[in-house]
């Protein structure tokens, strides 16, 4: 008597003939893209990356770089990394070097005139990113100051000056870019991500000055200096001191890379969250 196929091999096969004859088109089509929102320092300067769609819908307004996923051919990451290289030039190492993290999903019926579209929205971080090339559907490409000088700094907590509110970001873009800002703010709060925004060596003012513009809040130098150095791992001191002094004549600065930490102990609180701990 020959021997009966074996359950999962029946199964199999019963897959395959469901697979066959199974149509896509009984579910109403869903596009899938990403957004990028690729912050870095420029200038001392916290600055996002837009883009000018040129094509519609939206067309002439601005947006956070992106596209659409090649169905079959490419995952998320993949996707959202070509993303950037196109906006950015970034290639090879450069780019390797990019702190990239997904952000999350956004997929309202309406955000898109097209058609359903759901976007998976990325945050790119990068010391000074090289100025940006129009890319695919856009007209041109242009960093963007998140905030004015310094952000706040006054006892307020809203920067005083913001050019991105003249700018009516396209579809979703601007609760994307506030997610983003806000997840930015949380983070370099209990990791040690505002180091992916300098070089390789930096000095404490430089981290501070990173700080300053991703909280928008002027902070204390010597306050800061103690909290910095008082969580083990963050940075380590590389034994050298800046080229220069400080603007007021003072001794030149020691000059830091990042440690070996993976997370802050203790965190450091933005102001408003240790006023409220008190």
């Amino acid at each position: 008597m020959s021997p009966q196929p074996a359950a999962s091999d029946t199964s199999r096969e019963g897959e395959a003939a469901w697979l066959r004859d199974y149509d896509p088109r009984a579910f109403p089509p869903i596009a899938l893209t990403v957004d990028i929102i690729a912050l870095t320092m420029r200038q001392g300067r916290l600055n996002v990356l837009l883009v000018e769609r040129a094509e519609p819908p939206f067309q002439g307004c601005w947006a956070l770089p992106g596209g659409f996923v090649k169905a079959g051919e490419e995952d998320l990451d993949t996707a959202a990394a070509r993303e950037l290289a196109e906006e950015t030039g970034l290639t090879g190492e450069a780019l390797e070097r990019v702190h990239l993290e997904q952000l999350g999903s956004y997929g309202a019926p309406g955000r898109d005139p097209r058609m359903h579209v759901v976007s998976v929205a990325y945050l790119a971080f990068a010391p000074d990113l090289p100025d940006p090339r129009a890319g695919g559907d856009a007209a041109r490409a242009v960093w963007t100051p998140v905030a004015g000088p310094h952000g706040g700094g006054t006892g307020d907590r809203e920067p005083r000056s913001a050019p991105l509110a003249g700018r009516g970001l396209a579809f979703d873009h601007a609760a994307i870019l506030a997610d983003a800002l806000e997840r930015a703010r949380a983070k370099v709060e209990y990791t040690p991500l505002a180091t992916a925004f300098l070089a390789s060596e930096f000095t404490i003012p430089e981290l501070r000055g990173v700080y300053e513009e991703i909280w928008g809040e002027k902070l204390h130098p010597g306050n800061f200096h103690r909290k910095v150095l008082s969580v083990p791992g963050f940075v380590e001191s590389t034994g050298e001191t800046a080229e220069r002094g400080n603007a007021r004549g003072g001794p030149r600065a020691k000059v830091y890379r990042a440690g070996d930490a993976r997370l802050l102990h203790p965190a450091l609180l933005r102001p408003d969250r240790e006023e409220g701990i008190r």
